[in-house]
Order: C-alpha cells, then sequence, then structure tokens
C-alpha cells in the first residue's frame, strides 16, 4: 500500500519531534489500538495512522470512541482489499463500500477454534450497523476538513452515499416486563455461577436499572463517584455527551452496592477477580449467563437494562415524561416518548381484536 499523495492534508506528525513529549502518548485506549494496527499496514511514515487515531481521540464519549474505531477499521480493510489508500477515496469508492457492506458476511468468531480466532462467516451487516460504520467514514473526513492546509480540498466522498432509513420508533431490543426483570435480578442475586460473582453481578444490574444508567457509565464509575446530597444517595456518573449527572441510589441499591464494596473506599466501582476494572465484554458475558439461567426466552442485552427501566418508568400511574426524560438523561422528550409509543404498538395492537372476531367467526362454521 502506498502512501496516498492526491490529499493536501496538513502532516498531524510535523513538529512532534520538537515537543517536549509525543502528545500522542495522551491518546485514549481506542485510540492508540487504532493507531498499532494502522502502522502495521502503512508504517510510521505514513500519516494516515496518526490522522485516524487523532481522529478517534477528537471524540468525547468513550462510546463513540470505540464505535469510530471499529467503523474505521472496517472502512480500511475495505481499502486495502481495493488496492486504494484511504485518503484517496473518490465518491465513486464511497458509494461501492456501501454496496459491500450490504452484501458482505460479517467477522464472527470460530467455534471451537483458537482463541480470538475469527472467520468471515457472519450475516451482512443491519441496517444500524451499516448506517453507524457509514456514518463513521463520513466523520473521519469530516475531521480531514479541519486540518486540511489546501483550500480547495475535495468534499467529504460519502458525503452523498445514501445511508438506511433507521424507523426511530423501531427497536429490535426484545422487551422484559417487570417481573422478568425482577427474576432476572433473582437469578443473579442467588443463582448466579460462579457463586463468589453473584453480589457483583447483583448489584451491577440492580444499579443499571434502578438508576437508569448506560452500561459504559456504570462501568467507568469509581467508587469515589457515589457520595450523598440533600439527603440522597447518589452516583456522579459520566452520562452520554461527556458531562456527569447525579443519579439517585435508591437505598436497597446502594445498600447492596456497599456490601459488594465490602468497605472499599477507592478504585474502579465493579472489579474483575484481580482487582482491574470489569469490562463490557465480561459484564456482556455475564449478564447473558444470567439470562439462560433465570429461562428468559428473549435475547437479554445488557445494554437493554436502561431500556428496561425507562419503558416500565412510563408504566407507572401519574409518571411525568419531563421527570422520566430527565432521569434517562435524554436531550430530547422525543427520545423518551418513543419508549412509551413502542410499548403501545403492542398492547394496542388492533390484531388482537382481529384474530379474536376471526376465531370467533371461524367457531360459528
Amino acid at each position: 500500500m502506498t502512501t496516498s499523495t492526491e490529499v493536501a492534508v496538513r502532516d498531524p506528525r510535523a513538529g512532534l519531534a520538537q515537543l517536549a513529549a509525543d502528545p500522542r502518548e495522551k491518546w485514549p485506549a481506542h485510540a492508540r489500538r487504532l493507531y498499532d494496527l494502522l502502522t502495521e499496514h502503512y508504517g510510521t511514515d505514513d500519516p494516515l495512522p496518526t490522522l485516524a487515531a487523532g481522529w478517534v481521540a477528537h471524540q468525547r464519549s468513550e462510546n463513540t470512541q470505540r464505535a469510530y474505531a471499529r467503523g474505521f477499521r472496517v472502512f480500511d480493510e475495505f481499502a486495502r482489499e481495493m488496492g486504494v489508500h484511504p485518503l484517496d477515496f473518490t465518491f465513486m469508492l464511497a458509494d461501492t463500500f456501501r454496496l459491500h457492506l450490504e452484501t458482505a458476511p460479517t467477522w464472527v468468531r470460530v467455534k471451537g477454534g483458537k482463541r480470538w480466532e475469527m472467520a468471515r462467516t457472519g450475516p451482512p451487516y443491519s441496517d444500524a450497523s451499516l448506517a453507524n460504520t457509514l456514518s463513521a467514514a463520513s466523520s473521519f473526513f469530516d475531521y480531514l476538513d479541519k486540518v486540511s492546509d489546501d483550500p480547495t480540498h475535495r468534499k467529504n466522498p460519502f458525503f452523498a452515499v445514501p445511508r438506511p432509513y433507521l424507523d426511530p420508533d423501531y427497536s429490535p431490543t426484545a422487551g422484559l416486563t417487570q417481573a422478568q426483570v425482577a427474576k432476572l435480578l433473582r437469578t443473579a442475586r442467588d443463582e448466579h455461577h460462579p457463586a463468589v460473582y453473584r453480589l457483583r453481578t447483583y448489584a451491577m444490574l440492580l444499579t443499571l436499572y434502578t438508576a437508569c444508567l448506560r452500561t459504559d457509565s456504570l462501568l467507568a464509575a469509581d467508587v469515589e463517584d457515589l457520595g450523598y446530597d440533600e439527603g440522597h444517595h447518589v452516583l456522579h456518573a459520566r452520562v452520554k455527551g461527556g458531562h456527569k449527572d447525579k443519579k439517585a441510589i435508591p437505598p436497597h441499591t446502594w445498600d447492596t452496592l456497599q456490601r459488594y464494596l465490602a468497605g472499599r473506599k477507592t478504585g474502579p466501582l465493579f472489579v474483575t477477580g484481580t482487582g482491574g476494572r470489569l469490562t463490557e465484554q465480561a459484564a456482556i458475558r455475564t449478564i447473558k449467563a444470567v439470562a439462560r439461567r433465570a429461562g428468559l426466552s428473549q435475547a437479554v442485552h445488557l445494554h437493554a437494562m436502561k431500556h428496561y427501566a425507562v419503558t416500565h418508568a412510563l408504566q407507572k400511574p401519574g409518571a411525568k415524561l419531563e421527570r422520566v426524560q430527565d432521569w434517562a438523561d435524554h436531550n430530547d422528550p422525543r427520545t423518551t416518548r418513543r419508549y412509551d409509543r413502542r410499548r403501545g404498538l403492542l398492547d394496542d395492537s388492533p390484531a388482537y381484536g382481529v384474530a379474536q372476531d376471526l376465531v370467533a367467526a371461524l367457531a360459528d362454521e
């Protein structure tokens, strides 16, 4: 793969040698890993690794950093398969990338294979994943516009690439009733194996649900983020958008957290057996194991705990939309309303009335 020469972009490495310290050492983990991967393919003389990793580091949210780094790896893999440097992409190639994503099999872990062995045998990208990957590539080229020294720098090649329409009122997440959530939590508390992690798992799921938190927000929290304010136990959590919010922690959840911490005053709120911060991947594996043991047929996801919480809060008699919106950290009330509409689409579906009349008519024959 040759270095791009067609796009006039300020070399981000220029002047780094004159600094007392390399600013790249401050990059978050997802940016550093992307940089290491790209230098394997392009070398250290190509500006792409620093540009792409700098773009990832530019994102405020760790969740966005992770998603953009993942999307760029997919984009870069396609560029190398086409024999084109990513910085030399045109609209035609960008649109071809979209068509490629619509049919190409995805990478999945090989069952029974070596550790981390992957193969392209998975289903094609879903509309949501396709849209996210195209958005990541487009965001990268928007970032290049900011660092370009050439006033005639060509437009983002992904600017006019169509993306799948995503109905905001549709969600593939399978809903759980409050009784099912209670069963999930009860299983985590009483039956999860290994037993040494029962209290941690119960505390984690309970906090996600009762504090209406995103998974990344909870796992990024430290013990020092727990506090007390105006008669309430609180968790100072970093929510979507990068700002911190005080989340009320109900008494039972607080008591469970304190029993889990067992007097620990510092460090990550949720830790591994060796004391490191619990990773999202480990947490996802845990909830899948708990869901299987609970006998829940739905595809229960760790990220859906907040989804369940918002839905159930809106079902409470006298629930106020604005209160639930603030609790869920939704900037737009329409986001909160979608949870209520999705539930109503099933609860009030005319399908039940039509089917009832049809069954009665068939019985009269």
